[in-house]
């Protein structure tokens, strides 16, 4: 069959297709699906939030830059807590986002397709090819992946050919309650390395945290400068900017990815690193107390000792039944397996992520990712749920546009015809 003729004849083709249920995917949806765009969403509704994070997790975000994007401001959390019957929470269990999450997607996208999607292939001349778990194949224009960290979290070289059973990732936990008893040592000094420290205590394991640098506690007076203490009081919280992601004054060259985009590659790269490093929040100090912190330490080995693992340190040994690493993620595309290995290879990339448009385009015509994926070309608010309004605008926009451009053309080769 002509591969160009496919979508026009079948009913199972779209002009878009999301990947992706998550918070970035769900707002892209709802962006386009208010500017009639047709639009098809793949995936389960939140999946990496429900099985790749702890339960009992508190979300770090401010409540304000906790909304999915909706285009007309709809379906806020507040919303979501006043139709369950429940009061805002000062901070948000992981549990009411994933809820939120849920609630939001039976509005803005009902007739989510729950597949999976197993290969993504480009067609010749248009377009791709989506070809689903159980062998359906779907058709689309334009697909936005939106599929955020899952297979990208970072494990260290020293622990690569240890199993999973004595080193995981935290990102393969729910539940702590499993190692109740155990010795674990968290490896990493940021947000979820604390978190899940806390959790693991809570849940019964003796637990300690080993990392390069020191803890760094966002919000701790202690860790800023003389300038900082003197100008944060004046400028109050209502000038703070919304989404909080980094330090005075960098958090407001975040808010403006759009800005952003246009500095050149390593200002990006400074950025990103300055306001991505590893910090946590400080309301989980209290929760650490008892907690044994060993700061600075390199690893100089780990070893598998019978049912159990050996770590060797720049200043002794450690013997214990589990390590888990919180060493955050790092996007590859090259990691992405569900597209075809020759679409891979035509990706332009930057340390591994995708060189993205302003419209979040990759070098393959037609192919977009939103979410941590749009980092390293737009800043870190992708990281984050507040920049959710912002790749949706930008990718509405686009698919308007081409439309528009689309029908142009069509009415001028016919008035030619003619």
């Amino acid at each position: 069959m002509n591969v160009r003729a496919s979508p026009v004849l079948s009913d199972n083709c779209c002009e878009v297709a999301i990947i992706g249920a998550g918070p970035y995917g769900l707002a892209v949806a709802a962006r386009l699906r208010a500017a009639k765009v047709w639009v098809r969403v793949f995936g389960r509704t939140m999946s990496f939030w429900r099985q790749h994070m702890p339960r009992g997790m508190q979300l770090r975000s401010p409540w304000i830059a906790t909304h999915i994007a909706h285009p007309l401001d709809h379906y806020l959390l507040d919303d979501y807590f006043g139709e369950i019957g429940l009061p805002c929470p000062e901070l948000l269990p992981i549990e009411n986002f994933i809820g939120y999450g849920d609630w939001f997607q039976a509005y803005v996208a009902p007739d989510l397709d729950t597949r999976t999607v197993t290969r993504v292939e480009a067609c010749h001349g248009d377009g791709f090819r989506l070809i689903l778990d159980d062998g359906e194949k779907v058709f689309a224009k334009h697909v936005v992946v939106a599929t955020g960290l899952l297979d990208h979290e970072h494990r260290p070289s020293e622990f690569g050919n240890l199993p999973r059973s004595l080193v995981s990732h935290s990102s393969e936990h729910t539940d702590s309650e499993q190692f109740c008893g155990r010795h674990v040592v968290v490896i990493g000094r940021g947000q979820s390395a604390c978190e899940s420290a806390a959790l693991l205590r809570e849940a019964g394991a003796d637990v300690e945290i080993i990392c390069r640098g020191n803890l760094v506690w966002n919000g701790d007076p202690a860790t800023r400068g003389t300038l900082r203490k003197m100008v944060r009081p004046l400028l109050k919280s209502a000038l703070i900017p919304p989404s909080q992601v980094g330090p005075f004054p960098f958090n407001w060259l975040v808010e403006s990815p759009r800005i952003i985009r246009h500095l050149p590659q390593q200002a990006r790269d400074r950025l990103n690193k300055h306001c991505l490093r590893a910090t946590a929040i400080l309301w989980l100090k209290s929760r650490l107390q008892g907690i044994p912190v060993s700061e600075g330490r390199r690893i100089i080995n780990a070893r598998r000792d019978g049912d159990r693992i050996t770590l060797t340190l720049d200043n002794g040994s450690r013997h214990i039944d589990h390590v888990l690493l919180a060493t955050g993620y790092r996007i590859d595309v090259k990691q992405m397996r569900i597209l075809d290995p020759k679409l891979r290879e035509r990706i332009a990339r930057h340390d591994g992520s995708p060189v993205l448009s302003a419209s979040f385009e990759s070098s393959v015509s037609g192919l977009h990712f939103v979410g941590a994926s749009a980092v390293t070309s737009f800043g870190p608010l992708l990281r984050f749920i507040a920049g959710t309004g912002f790749a949706a605008r930008r990718i509405a926009q686009c698919m308007l546009y081409r439309g528009r451009s689309s029908r142009i053309t069509t009415a001028s080769s016919a008035s030619v015809l003619s």
